[in-house]
């Protein structure tokens, strides 16, 4: 089996070996992030006013260093220190820690999120939530696996049967989606703000059928158009593209997707 990448192709094996490498460096950047969790943090904003600590910067370097080790002709992207070797068939694609606020907190619903490319086409996703002890990966034609045992996403056909999620309900109201947002709530069974990575982890786990992300970064969304899709749900932008660089995200259980676009839309 082959996955087509426009020209190229990336074969069940090439797959298999970058959803096995990620997965290993993807554990191992949780336990460094883990040693900091809990304790006395040093931190600074950035530029678009979102912290960064040293856990962040050591767990984007490791990871940089494994890549860089094992696959020096690939690209990476990262949240922290931009792109390196940018044009390369093959990219990476990292958020060392995608919930800094709430592990700045002790809030255990942060992830180690990786992504890998293949000519512009995702094939491997990772996301990995080192205070849960809970990890789901990902490659294209592989399936979803949630520790290590085959997931899905839920059956439920329904949004009134629904678990609607998403980061910030005042950010997402204050949103030209925001009217939509607000029938969708309205019409849910539960709407939490489990947000940032996690909510989106829960969709693609069968708990919950409905996560809206109307801000993302390519590194935040990076792992959720394979990890949705492999566990057979859907994972798109706003305007309803297949992509992690669609500067939003809607993650659902695939039946519902049409009509949460068409909401959040209206």
């Amino acid at each position: 089996m082959s996955v087509e990448t426009g020209h190229e192709v990336a074969s069940e094996l090439e797959v298999g070996e970058l959803l096995e490498a990620a997965e290993t460096w993807a554990i191992e950047a949780g336990e460094l992030v883990s040693g900091y969790y809990g304790g006395r943090l040093v931190y600074e904003d950035k530029l678009d006013g979102t912290p960064v600590t040293e856990a962040d910067r050591g767990a984007e370097k490791m990871l940089r260093e494994r890549i860089g080790t094992h696959f020096p002709d690939h690209a990476v992207l990262g949240e922290e220190y931009g792109e390196s070797n940018a044009g390369a068939r093959v990219r990476w694609v990292l958020d060392p820690i995608d919930a800094t606020r709430s592990f700045m907190r002790g809030v255990p619903l942060f992830g180690v999120l990786i992504g890998i490319e293949v000519a512009g086409e995702p094939v491997v996703g990772i996301a990995n939530f080192p205070a849960l002890g809970e990890i789901v990966a990902a490659g294209r034609g592989l399936g979803c696996q949630w520790n290590g045992e085959p997931c899905r996403v839920s059956t439920t056909d329904s949004i009134e049967e629904s678990l609607v999620l998403t980061t910030d309900m005042e950010n997402v109201l204050a949103r030209p989606e925001g009217p939509g947002y607000r029938r969708l709530q309205q019409r849910a069974s539960i709407a939490r703000t489990w947000g940032d990575c996690y909510g989106h982890y829960l969709v693609a786990t069968g708990r919950a059928e409905v996560m809206v992300d109307p801000e993302m970064a390519p590194w935040d969304a990076a792992p959720f158009p394979i990890l949705l899709s492999e566990a057979g749900g859907k994972f798109t932008s706003l305007e309803g593209v297949v992509t992690m660089h669609g500067k939003s995200g809607i993650s659902t259980n695939g039946r519902l997707h049409d009509e949460v676009l068409r909401e959040l839309a209206g």
